[in-house]
């Protein structure tokens, strides 16, 4: 049983080309568990049911690399990759010496030792000679075969590879992140090296990091490979995930076009990189070239440019969320990044600004973290007149006054107000989301103009609208009326996901949501349920556990829901949705993959939209993907899609399958 979930689990995690079901796998699973739990002496470490600790660890114990793990040296310009290849040339007394070009992900360095095949280290590279071991955590990432695939492995064998967090999950973790009051993370790899350092195992699994690796070392063992090519392909077989988009070279100019072309189509992938590492190919001329006490002589990094720019703070505001949190955001003079304008980015909080001390008036230097999130990188202190003023965080809410409180270990401000007309305005706004109600029209523009007018003063005032209400406000006419009361009207029969993720109750995303409604059932049995019984869920922690039991027994979200289930809101509960014949799931069981600009929605409204009408979101193209959905600007995953026949949507056929039009 083991080995068949071992092989499961690689042709998952590794070759991305599984050949059961999420269902049948999990069958699988069970049966193990079913199977150690009535012979617990059967139980082995590389077992797939051993993959995350029970207790979590006081600290990190000290691991000392066999052999250091060493840094690249970098180059930036054409010369300084030839500076490179001349002293190689040199070094070896070699008129051209055959290299290898791999992509440099932009990762956590980390080291694994294997004994007998059996994974019994995992270690970050701290400062090369010792680093931390955090065995416990590389454990959770299931592209890290707990066992090597091979007959004879070697006896002992250290292997190098960097663990990532893919931009997607990223951007999910932050968005979580955000709405629970932290901090979050500046990029992918911050994120990445945040998650590896957790003491507790179970906060490392829940964080989706996956593996690419590229060096081992042979302590002992027999038919060690000759080359860095041999070397990846052998790793491969081994069982480990190696990036595919490695390429031995015919000659060093093919290293320039390569990293033009890498640097343009990098946002294709969804994965980060900063450059590119050319590497002399044989062994036998590595040993010989050496290192310095820093860096391999046989080795350096070919770095991209920086997606970075120097503008101005003209502004600090706070912007009041549907939680409740005062986030400042700086308004910066308009900035191109990596062909994108920035016009504003997040300060965060309080913390993160006094941290950086930016003020209104600074030059500052913005960058897109992992590509993505405008930030301020830096502020040029030298470049102040003395006109520059410092921002103090208000100590009541901006928009209505009330008090402003920060609780003991929070980093976030909170206006405590549930009147707020901005946590009202954006409470509306999630409700009316395409991944909760899917309240078609109800943008924000008609929302301001809801509240403001009064007309709309908390949720269940949308369903008690009427014609003659609409009439009033401005640019909205008989039809935008109809169409606006139609879509109130449709929302009423969402199902249960929708409705508990549309509630906005804190910690609780579409996954949450989507699990919670699986194994509560229906939105009665949410209003008897307790902590304990929330608690015992599997996969639901002491945060979500108290934030929804305290959301469901407080007083005000009780009296909203009764008035919500008087006015006619109905949530299908699960197992109808699920199974039923008039089921709103015609994504069940299928698996989409995006590529281009989307004109109709945002990304995090198309995972929404997706989770909540029963499918999956790929990250990359492989033989799981059903469906390519091609924007504006697709990348190249459009041609890999026809060569490997995946059928092709537009926007427009993607919404026409939904059954709904594009708005």
């Amino acid at each position: 049983m083991r080995e068949i979930i071992r092989y499961h689990d690689y042709r998952y995690y590794v070759l991305d080309q599984p050949e059961i079901s999420d269902e049948k796998y999990d069958a699988l699973m069970r049966r193990l568990v079913g199977i150690e739990e009535a012979h617990p002496d059967l139980i082995t470490p590389d077992s797939p049911t051993q993959r995350i600790a029970g207790t979590p660890l006081e600290q990190f114990a000290v691991f000392r690399h066999t052999r250091p793990m060493m840094s690249l040296a970098n180059a930036f310009t054409e010369d300084e990759v030839l500076e490179f290849d001349r002293r190689v040339r040199r070094l070896l007394n070699q008129d051209d010496p055959a290299y290898i070009l791999e992509l440099k992900i932009d990762g956590v360095a980390v080291n694994l030792r294997y004994e007998k095949g059996m994974l019994t280290h995992g270690a970050t590279r701290g400062d090369g000679v010792v680093g931390e071991d955090i065995t416990h955590n590389i454990r959770t990432i299931r592209s890290v075969p707990l066992r090597l695939s091979m007959d004879t492995p070697p006896d002992i064998v250290e292997v190098q590879g960097e663990v990532f967090m893919r931009i997607p999950d990223f951007q999910y973790l932050n968005r979580q992140r955000v709405e629970n009051g932290e901090t979050p993370f500046a990029n992918p790899r911050n994120a990445s090296a945040g998650s590896l350092r957790q003491l507790d195992a179970r906060l490392t699994a829940r964080r989706s990091l996956d593996l690419f690796v590229y060096g081992a070392f042979f302590i002992r063992g027999d038919a060690i490979p000759e080359t860095q090519s041999e070397l990846l392909a052998y790793l491969g077989k081994a069982g480990f995930k190696v990036n595919e988009h490695y390429r031995v070279l015919s000659g060093l100019s093919e290293t320039f076009i390569l990293h033009r072309e890498w640097e343009k189509k990098r946002r294709e992938l969804d994965y980060a990189i900063d450059g590119l590492v050319l590497k002399v190919n044989a062994f036998e001329y590595q040993r010989v070239l050496g290192a310095t006490s820093k860096s391999p002589r046989w080795a350096i990094a070919y770095k991209f440019q920086a997606g970075y720019a120097v503008t101005r703070v003209h502004d600090i505001r706070i912007n009041v969320g549907r939680t409740g949190i005062l986030t400042p955001v700086a308004l910066l003079e308009p900035v191109s990044v990596g062909g994108v304008t920035i016009r504003r980015a997040t300060l965060h909080n309080e913390d993160e600004m006094r941290k950086k001390d930016v003020r209104i008036g600074d030059w500052i230097l913005v960058g897109r973290a992992g590509d993505v999130i405008p930030e301020v990188v830096q502020v040029f202190s030298d470049r102040r007149t003395g006109q520059e003023t410092a921002f103090a965080m208000p100590e009541t809410c901006p928009v209505c006054g009330s008090r402003v409180v920060r609780e003991p270990g929070e980093a976030a401000m909170r206006c405590v107000s549930l009147r707020c007309l901005a946590q009202v305005k954006e409470r509306i706004l999630h409700w009316a989301s395409r991944g909760a109600m899917d309240i078609e029209g109800l943008g924000a523009k008609l929302v301001d103009q809801l509240v403001d007018s009064g007309l709309v003063r908390e949720i269940p005032d949308l369903y008690r609208l009427k014609r003659e209400d609409l009439a009033a406000l401005a640019r909205m006419g008989v039809k935008s009326s109809e169409n606006l009361l139609t879509a109130v009207e449709r929302s009423k029969t969402r199902d249960l996901v929708r409705f508990i993720y549309a509630l906005g109750i804190r910690f609780t995303g579409l996954v949450t949501a989507r699990l919670l409604a699986r194994k509560v059932g229906a939105l009665d049995k949410f209003l008897e349920m307790t902590y304990d019984d929330y608690l015992s869920i599997e996969g639901v922690g002491p945060k979500i556990a108290g934030a929804v039991s305290d959301f469901f027994a407080g007083t005000e979200n009780r009296r909203i829901i009764a008035n919500l289930l008087e006015l006619g809101i109905a949530p299908t509960p699960i197992e109808q949705w699920e199974s039923g014949p008039d089921n709103d799931l015609p994504l069940q069981g299928k698996t989409l993959l995006f590529t281009g600009v989307l004109l109709g929605m945002t990304r995090r409204e198309v995972e929404a939209l997706v989770l909540t009408r029963g499918g999956r979101i790929a990250t990359n193209i492989g033989p799981r993907v059903d469906y390519l959905i091609v924007g504006e600007n697709p990348g190249n995953k459009l041609a890999v899609a026809r060569d490997r026949n995946i059928p092709v949507l537009t926007e427009q056929e993607f919404f026409a399958r939904l059954g709904r039009r594009k708005e």
